[in-house]
């Protein structure tokens, strides 16, 4: 397998594969349930918190909602790495992986699948959450503008680059690392600096944070809705680190392919 046979992508194959996905989830009412239900309920839930520090506290006062978008944004990236992660383990679960790869869908083209149903899947369940938090709390995550949609550009990309990183872990290990799937990003949560600064972590532990796109992210966020300018810096931050996380977690899941393959993992792996 060649980079060039990875770039060279089909869009009718993507679009057969993301068309497979769309009807496993809508086939199941369960599913579409589950991915609006954590975003409302995170977001009724800090809604209330943040309410109440309103009244209690001077730093929430001056930026209303700025807990609400926190948590609005950190389920985009939840979601975008959860949404890769899962249509993935559906194969596993499913024992279809290698009956995938008999046919001529390239890797490539299945991780854009897979991000593109990611995609969906994190639209699902966060717009109807941002809506809520209108009539709930007279806040709307919209009132950001156009820098919103950059925010969960940046969070969508390094949610897809952890749910690659997660895939090539299961290829490598096995269904014993589906665990991985759900709890590797709040592993990053404490770091992300999503409902605080930076300045409140220990200095040691500031670099590990600003090592992540994430971080970037909130914090150009909380600079969005306390002095209502975006950073640049903090973008270009983000973006490239980004594209370095990308990079690292894309080699990693085709060199875990590639051996998964060799192995015969591709049909052995399954419940």
């Amino acid at each position: 397998m060649t980079l060039t046979d990875t770039l060279d992508l089909s869009p009718r194959r993507v679009g057969a594969m993301v068309l497979r996905y769309w009807y496993l989830l809508r086939g199941s009412w369960p599913r579409f349930l589950e991915l609006a239900y954590w975003p409302t309920m995170q977001m009724i839930l800090w809604g209330y918190i943040n309410q109440f520090m309103a009244q209690n506290s001077s730093w929430v006062a001056q930026g209303a909602g700025v807990l609400i978008s926190g948590v609005l944004l950190w389920d985009v990236l939840f979601r975008g790495q959860l949404g890769v992660s899962v249509s993935f383990l559906e194969e596993m679960w499913s024992r279809n992986l290698g009956h995938l790869f008999v046919s001529p869908l390239r890797p490539g083209e299945w991780v854009v699948s897979l991000m593109v149903m990611s995609l969906i899947r994190t639209i699902i369940g966060v717009v109807p959450a941002a809506l809520l938090a209108v009539p709930f709390f007279g806040y709307s995550v919209f009132s950001m503008g156009l820098p919103l949609g950059l925010f969960f550009a940046l969070l969508l990309l390094f949610g897809w680059s952890l749910g690659l990183f997660t895939v090539a872990l299961i290829l490598r290990y096995g269904m014993g690392a589906e665990g991985l799937a759900w709890i590797l990003v709040f592993m990053l949560a404490p770091v992300s600096a999503v409902y605080y600064p930076v300045s409140v972590l220990p200095g040691w532990l500031q670099w590990v944070a600003l090592a992540l796109p994430s971080t970037h992210v909130f914090e150009g966020m909380r600079a969005l809705v306390f002095h209502g300018t975006l950073e640049w810096r903090q973008m270009a931050w983000a973006a490239g680190l980004n594209l370095v996380f990308m990079a690292l977690c894309a080699g990693s899941f085709l060199w875990s392919f590639r051996q998964a393959r060799v192995r015969g993992a591709l049909l052995q792996t399954g419940e």
